[in-house]
Protein backbone atom coordinates (compact mmCIF):
# COMPACT_ATOMS: atom_id res chain seq x y z
CA UNK A 1 0.00 0.00 0.00
CA UNK A 2 3.13 2.46 0.82
CA UNK A 3 2.07 5.79 1.54
CA UNK A 4 -0.40 6.77 -1.52
CA UNK A 5 -3.52 6.60 0.77
CA UNK A 6 -1.77 8.84 3.25
CA UNK A 7 -1.18 11.19 0.45
CA UNK A 8 -5.08 11.23 -0.10
CA UNK A 9 -5.98 12.34 2.62
CA UNK A 10 -7.16 10.09 6.20
CA UNK A 11 -10.64 12.01 5.67
CA UNK A 12 -11.43 10.71 2.30
CA UNK A 13 -10.55 7.27 2.92
CA UNK A 14 -11.77 6.89 6.10
CA UNK A 15 -14.58 9.29 6.58
CA UNK A 16 -13.10 10.87 9.51
CA UNK A 17 -11.23 14.31 10.50
CA UNK A 18 -8.02 15.08 8.81
CA UNK A 19 -4.69 13.57 10.11
CA UNK A 20 -1.37 14.71 9.53
CA UNK A 21 1.10 11.93 9.06
CA UNK A 22 4.77 11.85 8.30
CA UNK A 23 5.76 10.78 4.64
CA UNK A 24 7.58 8.75 5.62
CA UNK A 25 5.50 6.87 8.44
CA UNK A 26 6.03 6.84 12.08
CA UNK A 27 7.94 3.80 14.03
CA UNK A 28 5.56 1.70 16.27
CA UNK A 29 6.72 1.49 19.70
CA UNK A 30 5.73 -0.45 22.62
CA UNK A 31 2.79 1.66 24.21
CA UNK A 32 1.52 2.50 21.00
CA UNK A 33 1.39 -1.33 20.35
CA UNK A 34 -0.65 -1.84 23.20
CA UNK A 35 -3.01 0.76 22.56
CA UNK A 36 -3.51 -0.75 19.16
CA UNK A 37 -3.99 -4.14 20.75
CA UNK A 38 -6.77 -2.64 23.30
CA UNK A 39 -8.68 -1.26 20.28
CA UNK A 40 -8.43 -4.49 18.15
CA UNK A 41 -9.90 -6.68 21.35
CA UNK A 42 -12.75 -3.68 21.43
CA UNK A 43 -13.47 -4.12 17.66
CA UNK A 44 -13.62 -7.90 18.31
CA UNK A 45 -15.55 -7.71 20.91
CA UNK A 46 -18.30 -5.21 19.70
CA UNK A 47 -18.08 -3.29 22.68
CA UNK A 48 -20.28 -0.08 22.61
CA UNK A 49 -22.26 -0.31 19.83
CA UNK A 50 -22.48 0.19 16.03
CA UNK A 51 -21.58 3.62 16.16
CA UNK A 52 -18.47 3.32 18.70
CA UNK A 53 -17.27 0.32 16.68
CA UNK A 54 -16.80 2.24 13.73
CA UNK A 55 -15.13 5.47 15.11
CA UNK A 56 -12.54 2.82 16.46
CA UNK A 57 -11.87 1.03 13.18
CA UNK A 58 -11.13 4.80 12.10
CA UNK A 59 -8.95 5.47 14.24
CA UNK A 60 -7.42 1.84 13.66
CA UNK A 61 -7.02 2.90 10.27
CA UNK A 62 -5.56 6.01 10.99
CA UNK A 63 -3.11 4.84 13.37
CA UNK A 64 -2.08 2.19 10.68
CA UNK A 65 -2.03 4.62 7.68
CA UNK A 66 0.35 6.38 9.79
CA UNK A 67 3.12 4.00 10.60
CA UNK A 68 6.24 2.95 8.31
CA UNK A 69 6.66 -0.92 7.11
CA UNK A 70 8.21 -2.49 9.90
CA UNK A 71 5.03 -0.77 11.84
CA UNK A 72 2.57 -2.29 9.76
CA UNK A 73 3.87 -5.75 9.80
CA UNK A 74 3.82 -5.95 13.17
CA UNK A 75 0.28 -4.76 13.40
CA UNK A 76 -0.44 -7.79 10.62
CA UNK A 77 1.14 -9.78 13.15
CA UNK A 78 -0.60 -9.05 15.67
CA UNK A 79 -3.99 -9.37 14.01
CA UNK A 80 -3.16 -12.61 12.53
CA UNK A 81 -1.60 -14.35 15.61
CA UNK A 82 -3.71 -12.71 18.69
CA UNK A 83 -7.32 -12.90 16.74
CA UNK A 84 -7.56 -15.57 14.81
CA UNK A 85 -10.26 -18.75 15.79
CA UNK A 86 -9.92 -20.52 19.52
CA UNK A 87 -8.77 -23.94 19.07
CA UNK A 88 -10.29 -24.78 22.14
CA UNK A 89 -13.60 -23.55 21.00
CA UNK A 90 -13.45 -25.13 17.52
CA UNK A 91 -12.43 -28.74 19.30
CA UNK A 92 -15.74 -28.56 21.42
CA UNK A 93 -17.62 -27.40 18.64
CA UNK A 94 -16.50 -30.27 16.45
CA UNK A 95 -16.65 -33.41 18.65
CA UNK A 96 -20.01 -31.98 19.80
CA UNK A 97 -21.11 -31.83 15.83
CA UNK A 98 -19.69 -35.24 15.09
CA UNK A 99 -21.80 -36.81 18.37
CA UNK A 100 -24.45 -35.31 17.16
CA UNK A 101 -24.58 -36.52 13.57
CA UNK A 102 -27.94 -37.88 12.60
CA UNK A 103 -29.39 -36.46 15.33
CA UNK A 104 -32.33 -33.43 15.59
CA UNK A 105 -29.16 -31.56 17.50
CA UNK A 106 -27.44 -31.87 14.24
CA UNK A 107 -28.38 -28.70 12.50
CA UNK A 108 -27.72 -26.58 15.55
CA UNK A 109 -24.40 -28.51 16.41
CA UNK A 110 -23.25 -27.34 12.82
CA UNK A 111 -24.50 -23.85 12.96
CA UNK A 112 -22.08 -23.88 16.42
CA UNK A 113 -19.60 -25.54 14.56
CA UNK A 114 -19.67 -22.34 11.91
CA UNK A 115 -19.62 -19.66 14.89
CA UNK A 116 -16.69 -21.63 16.61
CA UNK A 117 -14.69 -21.37 13.16
CA UNK A 118 -15.50 -17.42 12.65
CA UNK A 119 -12.66 -15.92 13.81
CA UNK A 120 -12.13 -12.21 15.57
CA UNK A 121 -10.58 -10.94 12.88
CA UNK A 122 -13.35 -11.25 10.51
CA UNK A 123 -15.18 -9.02 12.83
CA UNK A 124 -12.45 -6.35 12.69
CA UNK A 125 -12.09 -6.30 8.93
CA UNK A 126 -16.53 -5.98 8.72
CA UNK A 127 -15.93 -3.23 11.27
CA UNK A 128 -13.06 -1.63 8.42
CA UNK A 129 -15.46 -2.73 5.53
CA UNK A 130 -18.28 -0.72 6.67
CA UNK A 131 -16.30 2.79 6.64
CA UNK A 132 -16.57 5.44 3.92
CA UNK A 133 -13.54 4.30 2.37
CA UNK A 134 -13.25 1.28 4.19
CA UNK A 135 -13.35 -1.13 1.35
CA UNK A 136 -10.49 0.93 -1.12
CA UNK A 137 -8.24 0.63 2.78
CA UNK A 138 -8.65 -3.11 3.20
CA UNK A 139 -7.63 -3.98 -0.88
CA UNK A 140 -4.64 -1.62 -0.40
CA UNK A 141 -4.05 -3.26 3.07
CA UNK A 142 -3.94 -6.73 1.42
CA UNK A 143 -0.77 -5.12 -0.70
CA UNK A 144 0.92 -4.98 2.74
CA UNK A 145 -0.13 -8.13 3.82
CA UNK A 146 0.96 -9.96 0.66
CA UNK A 147 4.32 -8.32 0.76
CA UNK A 148 4.65 -9.27 4.36
CA UNK A 149 4.30 -12.82 3.53
CA UNK A 150 6.86 -13.40 1.50
CA UNK A 151 8.57 -13.37 4.45
CA UNK A 152 6.33 -14.08 7.40
CA UNK A 153 4.15 -17.84 6.92
CA UNK A 154 2.47 -17.05 9.57
CA UNK A 155 0.28 -14.44 7.88
CA UNK A 156 -1.05 -16.35 5.52
CA UNK A 157 -4.51 -17.81 7.54
CA UNK A 158 -5.10 -13.83 7.30
CA UNK A 159 -4.32 -13.36 4.01
CA UNK A 160 -6.24 -16.16 2.90
CA UNK A 161 -9.58 -14.80 5.03
CA UNK A 162 -9.42 -10.89 3.44
CA UNK A 163 -9.29 -12.94 0.38
CA UNK A 164 -12.73 -14.69 0.60
CA UNK A 165 -13.96 -11.23 2.57
CA UNK A 166 -12.99 -9.44 -0.62
CA UNK A 167 -13.86 -12.11 -2.63
CA UNK A 168 -17.35 -11.63 -1.01
CA UNK A 169 -17.74 -8.21 -1.13
CA UNK A 170 -16.65 -7.91 -5.05
CA UNK A 171 -18.96 -10.65 -6.01
CA UNK A 172 -19.94 -9.95 -10.36
CA UNK A 173 -23.47 -9.25 -8.90
CA UNK A 174 -22.09 -5.94 -7.43
CA UNK A 175 -20.03 -5.26 -10.40
CA UNK A 176 -21.13 -2.51 -12.83
CA UNK A 177 -20.09 -3.21 -16.57
CA UNK A 178 -19.06 0.57 -18.07
CA UNK A 179 -17.93 1.43 -21.33
CA UNK A 180 -14.93 4.14 -21.61
CA UNK A 181 -14.83 6.56 -24.35
CA UNK A 182 -12.24 9.55 -25.05
CA UNK A 183 -15.17 11.77 -23.18
CA UNK A 184 -14.89 9.63 -19.86
CA UNK A 185 -13.31 11.89 -16.91
CA UNK A 186 -9.29 12.95 -17.61
CA UNK A 187 -8.32 11.20 -14.59
CA UNK A 188 -9.90 7.96 -15.26
CA UNK A 189 -8.16 7.86 -18.58
CA UNK A 190 -4.84 8.68 -16.77
CA UNK A 191 -5.57 5.43 -15.02
CA UNK A 192 -6.24 3.57 -18.17
CA UNK A 193 -2.45 4.66 -19.15
CA UNK A 194 -1.05 3.37 -15.59
CA UNK A 195 -2.61 0.15 -15.42
CA UNK A 196 -2.17 -1.23 -19.20
CA UNK A 197 -0.29 -4.69 -18.06
CA UNK A 198 0.07 -5.71 -21.88
CA UNK A 199 0.30 -3.26 -24.01
CA UNK A 200 1.93 -0.12 -22.85
CA UNK A 201 0.02 3.06 -24.02
CA UNK A 202 2.60 5.67 -24.84
CA UNK A 203 0.79 8.87 -25.03
CA UNK A 204 -2.60 10.50 -25.20
CA UNK A 205 -2.76 10.11 -29.00
CA UNK A 206 -2.03 6.55 -28.34
CA UNK A 207 -4.67 6.11 -26.00
CA UNK A 208 -7.40 7.89 -28.25
CA UNK A 209 -6.55 5.51 -31.08
CA UNK A 210 -7.18 2.62 -28.90
CA UNK A 211 -10.84 4.26 -27.85
CA UNK A 212 -11.60 5.39 -31.42
CA UNK A 213 -15.12 4.33 -33.40
CA UNK A 214 -13.65 0.87 -34.05
CA UNK A 215 -12.75 -0.17 -31.01
CA UNK A 216 -14.32 -0.39 -27.77
CA UNK A 217 -12.61 -0.62 -24.05
CA UNK A 218 -14.83 -2.18 -21.02
CA UNK A 219 -14.10 -2.55 -17.39
CA UNK A 220 -15.92 -3.40 -13.83
CA UNK A 221 -16.67 -1.22 -11.06
CA UNK A 222 -17.34 -1.26 -8.07
CA UNK A 223 -19.69 1.30 -6.03
CA UNK A 224 -17.37 1.51 -3.41
CA UNK A 225 -14.78 2.24 -5.70
CA UNK A 226 -16.85 3.80 -8.16
CA UNK A 227 -13.56 5.83 -10.04
CA UNK A 228 -11.07 2.86 -9.85
CA UNK A 229 -11.53 0.18 -12.88
CA UNK A 230 -11.00 -2.90 -11.32
CA UNK A 231 -10.49 -4.85 -14.68
CA UNK A 232 -10.62 -3.67 -18.47
CA UNK A 233 -10.67 -5.33 -21.53
CA UNK A 234 -9.66 -3.47 -25.13
CA UNK A 235 -11.52 -4.25 -28.44
CA UNK A 236 -10.96 -3.81 -31.79
CA UNK A 237 -13.97 -4.19 -34.37
CA UNK A 238 -12.49 -5.65 -37.49
CA UNK A 239 -12.90 -7.85 -40.51
CA UNK A 240 -10.42 -10.74 -39.84
CA UNK A 241 -8.42 -12.64 -37.32
CA UNK A 242 -5.54 -10.02 -36.33
CA UNK A 243 -2.36 -11.47 -36.25
CA UNK A 244 -0.25 -8.66 -35.58
CA UNK A 245 -0.45 -6.01 -32.61
CA UNK A 246 1.52 -3.48 -34.11
CA UNK A 247 -0.57 -3.66 -36.92
CA UNK A 248 -3.36 -3.28 -34.98
CA UNK A 249 -2.16 -0.64 -32.76
CA UNK A 250 -1.22 1.54 -35.21
CA UNK A 251 -1.96 4.70 -34.74
CA UNK A 252 -1.87 6.10 -38.13
CA UNK A 253 -4.30 3.53 -39.81
CA UNK A 254 -7.26 4.16 -41.20
CA UNK A 255 -10.23 4.18 -39.04
CA UNK A 256 -12.26 0.51 -40.29
CA UNK A 257 -16.12 1.02 -40.50
CA UNK A 258 -17.35 -0.57 -37.28
CA UNK A 259 -20.45 -1.60 -39.10
CA UNK A 260 -19.01 -3.96 -41.04
CA UNK A 261 -17.27 -5.55 -38.29
CA UNK A 262 -17.58 -9.48 -38.32
CA UNK A 263 -14.87 -10.04 -36.23
CA UNK A 264 -13.80 -8.74 -32.76
CA UNK A 265 -10.57 -9.18 -30.97
CA UNK A 266 -9.93 -8.71 -27.44
CA UNK A 267 -6.22 -7.27 -27.35
CA UNK A 268 -5.97 -6.46 -23.84
CA UNK A 269 -7.06 -7.14 -20.42
CA UNK A 270 -5.67 -6.12 -17.60
CA UNK A 271 -5.78 -6.66 -13.47
CA UNK A 272 -5.58 -3.18 -11.90
CA UNK A 273 -5.83 -4.28 -8.24
CA UNK A 274 -3.18 -6.01 -7.15
CA UNK A 275 -5.20 -6.35 -3.58
CA UNK A 276 -7.64 -8.02 -5.21
CA UNK A 277 -5.30 -11.40 -6.28
CA UNK A 278 -7.32 -14.61 -6.39
CA UNK A 279 -10.51 -12.71 -6.90
CA UNK A 280 -11.77 -13.79 -10.46
CA UNK A 281 -13.98 -11.68 -12.52
CA UNK A 282 -12.26 -11.76 -15.73
CA UNK A 283 -14.27 -14.30 -16.89
CA UNK A 284 -17.34 -12.49 -16.70
CA UNK A 285 -16.32 -9.39 -18.22
CA UNK A 286 -15.59 -11.27 -21.07
CA UNK A 287 -18.93 -12.98 -21.50
CA UNK A 288 -20.75 -9.53 -20.41
CA UNK A 289 -18.72 -7.59 -23.04
CA UNK A 290 -19.50 -10.28 -25.71
CA UNK A 291 -23.04 -9.83 -24.96
CA UNK A 292 -22.60 -6.24 -25.29
CA UNK A 293 -21.16 -6.29 -28.56
CA UNK A 294 -23.37 -8.79 -29.65
CA UNK A 295 -26.48 -6.31 -29.38
CA UNK A 296 -24.47 -3.39 -30.64
CA UNK A 297 -23.05 -4.70 -33.95
CA UNK A 298 -25.37 -8.04 -34.89
CA UNK A 299 -22.78 -8.81 -37.84
CA UNK A 300 -20.05 -9.68 -35.27
CA UNK A 301 -19.49 -13.65 -35.55
CA UNK A 302 -16.44 -14.17 -34.31
CA UNK A 303 -14.94 -13.58 -30.52
CA UNK A 304 -11.38 -13.72 -30.33
CA UNK A 305 -7.86 -12.24 -28.48
CA UNK A 306 -4.89 -11.53 -29.77
CA UNK A 307 -2.59 -12.65 -26.58
CA UNK A 308 0.45 -12.93 -25.55
CA UNK A 309 2.49 -15.98 -24.64
CA UNK A 310 4.41 -14.22 -21.29
CA UNK A 311 5.90 -17.39 -20.10
CA UNK A 312 7.16 -19.13 -23.42
CA UNK A 313 11.03 -17.84 -23.07
CA UNK A 314 11.42 -18.83 -19.39
CA UNK A 315 9.95 -22.02 -20.01
CA UNK A 316 12.26 -22.90 -23.07
CA UNK A 317 15.47 -21.80 -20.95
CA UNK A 318 14.14 -24.58 -18.51
CA UNK A 319 13.46 -27.01 -21.13
CA UNK A 320 16.26 -26.50 -23.30
CA UNK A 321 15.50 -30.02 -25.33
CA UNK A 322 12.25 -28.23 -26.65
CA UNK A 323 14.56 -26.92 -29.26
CA UNK A 324 16.30 -29.85 -30.46
CA UNK A 325 12.48 -30.97 -30.91
CA UNK A 326 11.09 -27.58 -32.46
CA UNK A 327 13.63 -27.37 -35.30
CA UNK A 328 14.77 -30.87 -37.61
CA UNK A 329 18.21 -31.05 -38.06
CA UNK A 330 18.07 -30.04 -41.85
CA UNK A 331 16.03 -27.10 -40.62
CA UNK A 332 18.80 -26.24 -37.64
CA UNK A 333 21.65 -26.90 -40.51
CA UNK A 334 19.66 -24.42 -42.99
CA UNK A 335 19.62 -22.01 -40.67
CA UNK A 336 23.24 -21.70 -39.62
CA UNK A 337 23.95 -21.89 -43.29
CA UNK A 338 21.68 -19.09 -44.38
CA UNK A 339 21.99 -16.87 -41.43
CA UNK A 340 25.80 -18.13 -39.98
CA UNK A 341 24.81 -18.40 -36.15
CA UNK A 342 26.75 -21.32 -34.20
CA UNK A 343 24.01 -22.32 -32.03
CA UNK A 344 20.52 -23.05 -32.53
CA UNK A 345 18.77 -21.11 -29.09
CA UNK A 346 21.20 -18.39 -28.28
CA UNK A 347 21.59 -18.00 -32.48
CA UNK A 348 17.39 -17.51 -33.31
CA UNK A 349 17.35 -15.14 -30.43
CA UNK A 350 20.06 -13.37 -31.74
CA UNK A 351 18.34 -12.91 -35.25
CA UNK A 352 14.89 -11.71 -33.65
CA UNK A 353 16.20 -9.17 -32.05
CA UNK A 354 16.64 -7.21 -35.51
CA UNK A 355 13.38 -8.75 -37.15
CA UNK A 356 13.14 -6.15 -39.81
CA UNK A 357 16.75 -8.34 -41.22
CA UNK A 358 15.17 -11.36 -41.69
CA UNK A 359 14.99 -12.44 -45.29
CA UNK A 360 11.82 -14.05 -46.60
CA UNK A 361 13.74 -17.87 -46.53
CA UNK A 362 14.91 -17.02 -42.91
CA UNK A 363 11.42 -16.11 -42.01
CA UNK A 364 10.18 -19.60 -43.61
CA UNK A 365 12.32 -21.90 -41.70
CA UNK A 366 12.55 -20.01 -38.06
CA UNK A 367 8.31 -19.24 -38.25
CA UNK A 368 7.89 -23.09 -38.95
CA UNK A 369 10.23 -23.64 -35.92
CA UNK A 370 8.95 -21.34 -33.48
CA UNK A 371 5.56 -22.67 -34.23
CA UNK A 372 5.84 -25.89 -33.20
CA UNK A 373 7.43 -24.61 -30.32
CA UNK A 374 4.53 -22.33 -29.04
CA UNK A 375 2.35 -25.37 -30.58
CA UNK A 376 3.40 -27.62 -27.72
CA UNK A 377 4.07 -25.40 -25.36
CA UNK A 378 0.53 -24.45 -25.56
CA UNK A 379 -0.63 -27.93 -25.91
CA UNK A 380 1.81 -29.74 -23.29
CA UNK A 381 3.75 -27.44 -20.76
CA UNK A 382 2.37 -27.67 -17.76
CA UNK A 383 2.41 -26.35 -14.16
CA UNK A 384 2.98 -28.41 -10.40
CA UNK A 385 0.62 -31.61 -9.69
CA UNK A 386 -2.59 -29.65 -10.96
CA UNK A 387 -1.90 -30.23 -14.55
CA UNK A 388 -2.63 -27.32 -15.57
CA UNK A 389 -1.01 -25.21 -18.36
CA UNK A 390 1.78 -23.47 -17.91
CA UNK A 391 1.36 -20.38 -19.25
CA UNK A 392 -0.61 -18.06 -17.44
CA UNK A 393 -3.00 -16.25 -20.02
CA UNK A 394 -3.53 -19.63 -21.40
CA UNK A 395 -4.76 -20.73 -18.08
CA UNK A 396 -7.14 -17.65 -17.83
CA UNK A 397 -8.79 -17.83 -21.68
CA UNK A 398 -8.86 -22.05 -22.04
CA UNK A 399 -10.38 -21.98 -18.16
CA UNK A 400 -13.14 -19.49 -19.30
CA UNK A 401 -13.96 -22.00 -22.56
CA UNK A 402 -11.85 -20.73 -25.04
CA UNK A 403 -9.97 -22.76 -27.63
CA UNK A 404 -6.44 -22.33 -29.12
CA UNK A 405 -7.38 -20.97 -32.74
CA UNK A 406 -4.40 -19.89 -34.46
CA UNK A 407 -0.61 -19.09 -33.63
CA UNK A 408 1.09 -16.01 -34.87
CA UNK A 409 4.45 -15.57 -36.01
CA UNK A 410 6.73 -11.90 -35.56
CA UNK A 411 3.35 -10.94 -33.90
CA UNK A 412 4.68 -8.42 -31.54
CA UNK A 413 8.06 -7.27 -32.28
CA UNK A 414 8.66 -4.78 -29.60
CA UNK A 415 11.11 -5.46 -27.17
CA UNK A 416 9.33 -6.99 -24.66
CA UNK A 417 7.28 -9.27 -26.98
CA UNK A 418 10.54 -10.76 -28.71
CA UNK A 419 12.30 -11.30 -24.90
CA UNK A 420 9.34 -13.24 -23.56
CA UNK A 421 7.97 -15.34 -26.48
CA UNK A 422 9.73 -14.34 -29.53
CA UNK A 423 7.43 -12.30 -31.14
CA UNK A 424 4.80 -15.31 -31.00
CA UNK A 425 1.58 -14.62 -30.15
CA UNK A 426 -2.00 -16.45 -30.08
CA UNK A 427 -5.47 -16.40 -30.99
CA UNK A 428 -7.63 -17.54 -28.53
CA UNK A 429 -11.16 -18.09 -30.33
CA UNK A 430 -14.36 -17.69 -27.99
CA UNK A 431 -17.40 -19.58 -29.45
CA UNK A 432 -20.28 -18.59 -26.83
CA UNK A 433 -21.98 -22.42 -28.25
CA UNK A 434 -19.04 -24.11 -26.42
CA UNK A 435 -18.12 -21.76 -24.00
CA UNK A 436 -19.26 -24.56 -21.29
CA UNK A 437 -18.39 -27.30 -23.12
CA UNK A 438 -15.35 -26.22 -23.45
CA UNK A 439 -14.65 -25.52 -19.48
CA UNK A 440 -15.96 -29.18 -18.50
CA UNK A 441 -13.70 -31.09 -20.81
CA UNK A 442 -11.01 -28.77 -19.12
CA UNK A 443 -11.55 -29.23 -15.74
CA UNK A 444 -12.75 -32.98 -15.71
CA UNK A 445 -10.44 -34.51 -18.51
CA UNK A 446 -7.59 -31.65 -18.77
CA UNK A 447 -8.24 -31.58 -22.04
CA UNK A 448 -7.18 -28.47 -24.11
CA UNK A 449 -9.29 -27.87 -27.56
CA UNK A 450 -7.32 -26.33 -30.09
CA UNK A 451 -7.92 -25.73 -34.01
CA UNK A 452 -6.48 -28.82 -36.35
CA UNK A 453 -3.97 -26.73 -37.36
CA UNK A 454 -2.71 -25.95 -33.71
CA UNK A 455 -2.83 -29.52 -33.35
CA UNK A 456 -0.92 -30.50 -36.16
CA UNK A 457 1.71 -27.93 -35.37
CA UNK A 458 2.39 -29.43 -32.39
CA UNK A 459 2.76 -33.21 -33.74
CA UNK A 460 4.95 -32.40 -36.06
CA UNK A 461 8.03 -32.48 -34.09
Amino acid sequence: MGQNLVTRGLKRVLGLGQVEVPARGKALDERALARIRTQLQDCASGAGGEVSARQRAGRLGETYLGLNEAGRHTVLRLIATEFGPDPERIAEAHTHYQNALGTPEQWEAEAQLWRALRSPRARILTQFHALPQGTRFLVDLRIDLMRALKNDPELVSFDRELEYSLANWFDVGFLELRRITWQSPAALLEKLMRYEAVHAIHSWSDLKNRLDSDRRCYGFFHPRMPDEPLIFVEVALTDHLAGNVQTLLDEHAPVFDATEADTAIFYSISNTQPGLRGVSFGNFLLKRVIEDLQRDFPRLKQFSTLSPLPLLARWVESTPEAWEAAFTSAERQRIAETSKIPEIADGIRALLSTPETLDARLKRLLQTGLTRLAAHYLLHAKQGSRNRPYDPVARFHLGNGARVECLNFLADVSGKGLRQSFGMMVNYLYDPEAIEENVEGLLKAGKIVASSGVRNAAKAR
